[in-house]
């Protein structure tokens, strides 16, 4: 990169340095790109199916969209709010979080963000200086080492395979740890392995994390999506000793159907919260009102509605674990959590298919697209090839339409 006119100011005109090295170094993210491709190809009337995108294919919960069209009726909701978030929408997040983790926090250890994507991001913004280390599992979700390196840090990963259900060891933090290191990134259940940490396994990490005096950044966005009855938890309620050094991120996006009403929140000690929202007076003020409004329905209403969607997704982690694995070449562990499978694919690498060589996931993942008309995301994305996540919140027809495609395209 040092070579590029983007990354060096010290050379050529500043019109030849027409993007910033630190803006130039962000990758598109890798599972919207897949998803805009396959929406692309069906605009043009071509049978595409989908499982790029972690999105419910549900509608948004009647009595909060009725919330939505009742909020933009109300002149008081066409103006600006607090850069933080609406005081009942931070208090009504209290509560939900009291009830449903039993995590007791105040409304000034909550800041409102424009979904989850922006929690993250400020929270590593306040948390990192200049060089700070931030301890990464892989696989990991995409926009986790992007959102570190934009806030100053280094992602430094921890490879867990399928051997270990695709969970870090403490042995292996440890080996990664450094004198630079400041931050441990947890994320239970995970995107995209839909691995689930036990309580046993959760208390061990931060014991470790307090050990070392470092943070921990946890993401507890599918909290509700656990299968099979795993005992688990959230982070600071497991490990109490934790809280002054834990921020957890959260939202509305996969609970309750709402991923583009761009509503999450950040739970963290006072300071942190105040400093992080300082930086979104500056960046976007507060997050839309309506979107507030509709959220605060979300969370004060029952879990019924979420509950009708697990059943959903429990029968389809099912039917797509058993139908991958009848495929040779695929192994796909049972995921304990949210709603992706993510199989391994290194039996299909290094081999012909179709009269064409195919030595990685990701040109697996294209070879797919373009003969079986399926989108899949490859494991590359996510830190380690050799694997295809797919998402199992679609249609059950659409579903197994998709898999039986790949099953003919590989038998």
């Amino acid at each position: 990169m040092s070579d590029s006119p983007t990354s060096s100011p010290s050379t050529g005109s500043p019109r030849d340095r027409r993007v910033s090295a630190r803006i130039g170094a962000i990758a598109e993210s890798a599972t919207l790109k897949v998803d805009a491709k396959a929406k692309a190809l069906k605009a043009e009337g071509r049978p595409v199916i989908g499982f790029g995108a972690g999105e419910p294919d549900f509608p948004t919960p009647d009595y909060v969209v009725e919330a939505a069209v009742e909020a933009c009726r109300d002149p008081k909701n066409h103006r600006y709010t607090p850069a933080g978030g609406l005081p009942e929408l931070k208090k009504a997040i209290v509560e939900k979080t009291r009830r449903d983790s039993g995590y007791e926090v105040t409304p000034a250890q909550v800041l409102v963000t424009n979904g989850g994507k922006q929690a993250i991001y400020e929270a590593f913004a306040a948390m990192l200086d200049p060089g700070d280390e931030v301890i990464v599992p892989a696989p990991y979700w995409t926009t986790y080492p992007e959102a570190i390196a934009l806030a100053g840090g280094v992602p430094v990963e921890v490879l867990a395979d399928e051997t270990q259900d695709y969970k870090v060891t403490v042995e292996q933090l440890e080996a990664a740890r450094t004198e630079r290191t400041k931050v441990l990134l947890f994320v239970s259940p995970s995107n995209p392995t839909g691995a689930v940490y036990t309580a046993d396994e959760i208390r061990a990490i931060g014991q470790w994390v307090e050990d070392h005096d470092l943070w921990v950044l946890t993401d507890e966005i599918y909290e509700h999506l656990v299968y099979d009855g795993v005992e688990t938890g959230s982070m600071p309620v497991l490990c109490p000793f934790l809280a002054d050094h834990c921020v957890v991120v959260n939202g509305v996006a996969k609970t309750y159907a709402m991923t583009g009403w761009r509503v999450g929140w950040i739970i963290g000690p006072e300071d942190l919260v105040k400093a992080a929202g300082n930086l979104q007076s500056h960046a976007t003020s507060n997050v839309a009102n309506v979107s507030q409004r509709a959220a605060l329905a979300a969370v004060e209403g029952d879990l019924a509605a979420v509950d009708a969607m697990k059943v959903a997704f429990d029968r389809r982690r099912r039917k797509i674990v058993e139908m991958l694995n009848e495929v040779e070449g695929i192994y796909c562990p049972t995921p304990q959590g949210a709603f992706y499978a993510y199989p391994s694919v290194k039996g299909l690498l290094g081999r012909e298919h179709g009269g064409r060589q195919i030595d990685t996931s990701a040109e697996l993942a294209e070879y797919i697209l373009d003969q079986a008309e399926v989108a899949v995301v490859p494991g590359e994305a996510f830190g380690s090839p050799g694997y295809l996540r797919l998402s199992y919140a679609l249609g059950d027809d659409d579903l197994v339409e998709g898999i039986s495609r790949i099953q003919k395209l590989f038998s």
